[in-house]
């Protein structure tokens, strides 16, 4: 069987970082719901166009970048303590290569090599440096020294995911300035760039596409419910 026409098949050097992955899902899929949430309480409190379009704006404006600067900050301490843990992991290795050779021998052992090749494995990664670190570092740390995380660009895809999905829900109201309209409108336009962002994902989850847009349109769908919920209880007694 030729994998590499096999559509199904993706060699992974070729994907995306998950991390990278991880940011722009959950920036669109927070913009999405937070913007939708909001605005649909406040459209269902006020009535007021005007003010739904500001509320939108300013809050699509303000999330994104804090979103962003989350993204980076949480990124970079990550980073940063995996980075020292590579660094005390080099001074041992170079203070202490007997001892550090014997444990990477039994974590050969444990995950299932033979003692004989696993002798063999440790005393040939000893002879690299970087090889040697890199084994220490995924078996015993679970780093990936060439792995870390990328703070910068993180927190980059995370803003403009954001912004996307923040812009899906707030869409119809440039539009549409009868309240009563724009907001199922919104609501029915987010519920669908949820449903695909879901089915999105599927592409390197394998997973059925259907459920995952589903599960994420339906998850999502609660805040629009808890956005409207509260909108009407405000006009009410507030």
């Amino acid at each position: 069987m030729d994998f590499h026409k096999n559509p199904d098949y993706i060699h992974h050097q070729k994907q995306p970082r998950t991390s990278l992955i991880r940011e722009v899902v959950f920036g669109m899929e927070d913009g999405m719901v937070s913007t939708m949430g909001a605005i649909t309480g406040i459209a269902a409190g006020s009535h007021n166009h005007f003010i739904v379009v500001l509320s939108g704006l300013v809050i699509v404006s303000v999330e994104s970048i804090s979103m962003a600067v989350g993204s980076y900050l949480s990124s970079k301490s990550e980073k940063e303590i995996e980075e020292r843990k590579l660094h005390e992991e080099r001074i041992e290795l170079k203070e202490m290569p007997e001892e550090e050779e014997r444990e990477l021998v039994g974590m050969y052992v444990k995950d299932g090599w033979s003692k004989e090749l696993a002798v063999k494995m440790a005393a040939e990664a000893r002879q690299n440096k970087k090889l040697f670190l890199q084994e220490m570092a995924y078996r015993e740390l679970k780093i990936i020294p060439d792995r870390l995380e990328r703070p910068l660009q993180n927190g980059i895809a995370m803003g403009i995911a954001y912004i996307i999905g923040g812009s899906i829900s707030l869409f119809p109201y440039f539009f549409i300035s009868a309240i009563s309209s724009a907001v199922p409108w919104s609501v029915g336009i987010t519920l669908v760039g949820l449903f695909v962002l879901g089915v999105g994902t599927t592409k390197f989850s394998k997973r059925p596409w259907w459920r995952a847009g589903l599960e994420m349109c339906t998850l999502a769908s609660v805040a629009a419910v808890i956005g409207y919920v509260v909108g009407q209880v405000a006009e009410r007694w507030l």
